[in-house]
């Protein structure tokens, strides 16, 4: 049996606010960072990840994040 459409939107909520907790660990806030609202009204499996514009500065920071996690691996 599938999930709902609240379990998929629950799922993703979910996966937004873990994905939001490391990030601004790493010190990166990403203000649009969001479900998708279109794919989780659809019946797909997993709504898409809405990481939005951010400027420059963030951008550099999660770029710097980035790197230093595949540092650490």
């Amino acid at each position: 049996m599938g999930m709902t459409s609240s379990e998929r939107v629950r799922s993703t909520e979910e996966a937004v606010e873990c994905l939001r907790a490391a990030l601004e660990g790493a010190g990166v806030a990403l203000p649009s960072l969001g479900v998708d609202p279109v794919t989780a009204a659809t019946g797909e499996p997993y709504a898409l990840v809405e990481l939005g514009r951010c400027n420059v500065r963030t951008a550099v920071r999660l770029a710097d994040a980035l790197r230093g996690a595949g540092e650490q691996a």
